[in-house]
């Protein structure tokens, strides 16, 4: 199982809403890089749900539950999306300012390539953040 970080604003589709819905398409994703990433992506891999603009912090622990398929957003064809649903939420949530302070995070996506909306997370990566986070997955 790989385990991956999704980005999104709160203000455009939070947590909170993927909790009420429980599962939802991950669509909008114009970054060959993040698509790449997506087509990855399998059955049962996790995913933190990571809050960016405001707060800038993981929240919340996601599932794929459907592999990559043409995002009925996209008017060009050229991109897809997977299908997330809610795990649990991260008891205390890891801020970006925690993960920067913390050497052992030099190589994490978040921190090299902060704009990326769908990148890999290592185990290690993973363990160390669900430890900070007060939660097991």
């Amino acid at each position: 199982m790989a385990h991956w970080l999704v980005k999104s604003e709160p203000s455009t589709y939070s947590w909170d809403q993927l909790v009420k819905d429980k599962q939802t398409f991950w669509s909008g994703v114009r970054n060959f890089q993040a698509s790449a990433n997506m087509k990855a992506m399998k059955v049962g891999d996790l995913a933190f749900f990571y809050h960016s603009g405001e707060g800038k912090e993981i929240v919340g622990i996601a599932k794929v539950v459907k592999e990559y398929y043409p995002d009925h957003t996209d008017k060009t064809g050229k991109f897809g999306m997977v299908d997330l649903a809610t795990v649990k939420p991260l008891k205390t949530p890891v801020t970006l300012a925690d993960i920067k302070a913390e050497p052992k995070f030099k190589d994490l996506a978040l921190v090299r390539l902060s704009r990326l909306s769908v990148q890999p997370v290592s185990d290690a990566h993973w363990d160390m953040i669900l430890k900070m986070g007060h939660t097991t997955a």
